[in-house]
């Protein structure tokens, strides 16, 4: 079975169990310079940022709780490593950023799709943008993750050279 989703510059059609939505498979078509996806600590990092901003949307009344809360438990299976081949956006994407931080828009909204019993790419109930995306920019979400990424390496770094 397959699915239609649509954006500004017309219809793409994936499969059923694919996780990510129009946005990622575009980028996956127009950007492969790396041949090989952005690095799993920086979606890690990028999972952690996108659960923080939902549990605070939640707090202030900006995202329904239920949403909420399958937003929420979405990157909570994503960041205890499910799903992580439907992370596929190349290393050297354009944009700064966009095509990584929209792959895990995606990513995550579908998954919360999945916990409220829906099926993927019903975003009028659960938006990549509208709803996991709610309050963020990529211009702030990317730096960020890649902060948090960065200190995680330089931890673990930091830990082999003391037990050097």
């Amino acid at each position: 079975m397959a699915r239609t989703e649509s954006d500004a510059l017309g219809s793409v059609t994936l499969a059923d169990d694919t996780y990510f939505g129009v946005h990622t498979a575009r980028a996956s078509q127009n950007f492969q310079c790396a041949r090989r996806p952005v690095h799993s600590d920086l979606i890690m990092a990028m999972l952690t940022v996108k659960k923080a901003c939902a549990m605070a949307n939640k707090t202030i009344s900006a995202l329904d709780p239920d949403v909420a809360d399958a937003v929420i438990f979405a990157c909570d299976r994503l960041l205890a490593g499910e799903h992580d081949d439907a992370f596929v956006t190349d290393a050297l994407q354009g944009g700064a950023g966009t095509s990584a931080n929209m792959n895990v828009n995606e990513v995550i909204a579908n998954v919360a799709l999945e916990i409220l019993g829906h099926p993927k790419g019903r975003y009028d109930l659960v938006h990549p943008i509208d709803h996991v995306n709610l309050s963020q920019s990529t211009n702030d979400v990317y730096p960020t993750a890649i902060r948090i990424a960065a200190i995680g390496k330089v931890r673990r770094l930091a830990d082999a050279l003391a037990s050097l």
